[in-house]
This record gives C-alpha cells, sequence and structure tokens, in this order.
C-alpha cells in the first residue's frame, strides 16, 4: 500500500471518530472499563505472586549436619549452596557454640540450665537455607541428603507444596482471566463499531464498485479503532496508576518496605500496566473494527 493511501486512511480514521461521537464515546468506555478490569487483575496477579514468593523464602531448609563432623564436609555443604544461586538466595551456618548461645537466649531466665553443657559434644553444626521459590525445595533437599556429613535436613514441606501450587493456580487464573476479557471486550467493540459501519454501508458499496480493494476500505475503520483503543488506553493506565497509588499510600502507612506482606509500588509496576493497556487497547480497537467491516466489503 502507498504512503498517500496509508495517509489517507489516517485522516478517515480521524474523521470517523469526529463523525460519530457517540460510537466514539461508547466505544472509548467499553474499552476503558475492560482495560481497567484488566490492569486491576493484573496489579493484583503481581502482588499475590509477589508475597507468594516472599513467603516462599521464609520457611528456611534447617540441615543438621552429624556431629564430629570435618571441616571438609562443611565445605562441600557451602560448596553446593554456593553453585546454586538461582535457587538459593542465602544461607547461614551455625556453630555448636552458635546453636548454644541461640538456646541460652530462648530459655531466657531459665538458661542456667545449660552451664555446664558440653556443646561440642551433643551439639551439630546446621545451616538454615531460604530458597528462591518455594518450587525448588524437593530437589534442594534430595542434594543436600546425598552430601556426605548431613545427618537430616528439615523443611515445611506442607507450606511449601502449598505456596508453589498456589502460585501455579494464580499464573493459570491470570492467564484465563486475561483471554476471557479479552474476548468479550472484542465482542462488544466489534458490535459497536458495525453501528458508524453500517451508516455507511452505502458508500462502502459504491468504492467496492469503482475498484477499492478490500484491504483499502477496511483499513481507515482499522486506523480509527486502533486510535480509540489508543485513547482509552491512555485513559485506563492513568486512572490505574492515581487509584492504585492512592490505595498503596493508605496500605502501607504502616507496613515497612521489607516487610513479608509489603505491596509492589506503582513506580516499579507503572511501566508494565502502560505496555499492557496500550497493547490491548489498540489490538482489541483494531481487531475489533476491523472484524465489523469485514461483513460489508464482500460485495
Amino acid at each position: 500500500m502507498s504512503l498517500r493511501a496509508l495517509k489517507n486512511s489516517l485522516k478517515e480514521g480521524v474523521q470517523g471518530i469526529v463523525r460519530h461521537p457517540l460510537v466514539t464515546v461508547a466505544s472509548v468506555t467499553t474499552i476503558l472499563l475492560m482495560l481497567l478490569l484488566m490492569s486491576i487483575f493484573f496489579i493484583f496477579s503481581a502482588n499475590a505472586r509477589y508475597i507468594m514468593k516472599k513467603v516462599g523464602q521464609q520457611p528456611p531448609i534447617e540441615v543438621y549436619m552429624k556431629l564430629q563432623c570435618t571441616q571438609e564436609e562443611m565445605n562441600m555443604v557451602v560448596s553446593y549452596l554456593e553453585s546454586v544461586p538461582n535457587e538459593v538466595k542465602e544461607f547461614h551456618a551455625l556453630s555448636p557454640e552458635q546453636n548454644y548461645e541461640r538456646f541460652r537466649e530462648e530459655l531466657g531466665d531459665s538458661a542456667s540450665i545449660l552451664d555446664e553443657f558440653d556443646y561440642n559434644t551433643y551439639l551439630p553444626y546446621t545451616m538454615t537455607v531460604q530458597l528462591t521459590d518455594p518450587g525448588y525445595a524437593d530437589e534442594v533437599v534430595m542434594r543436600l541428603q546425598a552430601i556426605p556429613g548431613v545427618k537430616k535436613v528439615r523443611q515445611e514441606s506442607r507450606v511449601m507444596q502449598f505456596l508453589s501450587k498456589t502460585t501455579k493456580m494464580v499464573n493459570i487464573t491470570t492467564v484465563v482471566a486475561f483471554t476471557v476479557l479479552f474476548l468479550i471486550s472484542l465482542f462488544i467493540i466489534s458490535n459497536m463499531v458495525r453501528i458508524s459501519v453500517y451508516s455507511r454501508s452505502t458508500e462502502i458499496a459504491i468504492m467496492k464498485f469503482v475498484g477499492a480493494t478490500n484491504g483499502y476500505i477496511r483499513l481507515p475503520y482499522i486506523v480509527e479503532g486502533a486510535l480509540v483503543g489508543l485513547v482509552s488506553a491512555c485513559f485506563a493506565w492513568g486512572i490505574t496508576y492515581l487509584a492504585y497509588s492512592k490505595l498503596f499510600k493508605v496500605a502501607m502507612k504502616n507496613v515497612l518496605e521489607n516487610s513479608l506482606y509489603a505491596l509492589i509500588p506503582m513506580r516499579t509496576l507503572s511501566v508494565s500496566v502502560l505496555i499492557l493497556c496500550l497493547t490491548c487497547g489498540v489490538i482489541i480497537g483494531s481487531i475489533g473494527s476491523g472484524v465489523a467491516v469485514r461483513k460489508y466489503v464482500k460485495v
């Protein structure tokens, strides 16, 4: 298609928006509402995954070494944990003396009962391991248990399994919800655009008879739909940004940023939400318009 034809399509698309203001407002409102729902669900699912990830890192895997284990055996455990930074977020080793001091602190006023306790004989070296994702728990535990010198590896298996399943459910629900919302909005927009297309059906028929191609006739409507989707996306992003920023300020008033239940700030999500709104808005508007005019170009 020539540059002239493209410019003409753009001009016709803008004129179509001005020519049918009621349909334009209705289309913008419809896409806006759908994009707001998508944005809300995106932010909810992003925060859900974020919190799940942090919770999954909290229940540590506890590694108990055998009594009187060698330094070489300790080094083997440390080497393995350092070799998988994508699975292990951090780990801390505690000597028998450090474990002894921790027990004394936990006993408080009753700590005197441990005054004569020989911790070097009865307490092992231990390690606490925090994972980047609960889904890695089984594999990490299996590999740790295979290392010489490791007596026992304890994990909150039920918690890990629950978090792993919940994370998968959130991801699947997000995909399903986005697909359903996308199809619903596409259906509504295509039917609304048919109103403006119907009013120009005679004009389209004349253009068809004088030799205009289907693509040439359809392109202005696609451009019109894309522009409507673009405007809707900008409004949806602005409303989402202001609303979530206000909600975040209220919800995080007495919550620390590094808290387990801290939400993701809008400055972190803004670019993703903007891309989501622009992409879905333009696609919904252009495809919906293209589908609506398809019937009338078949003369």
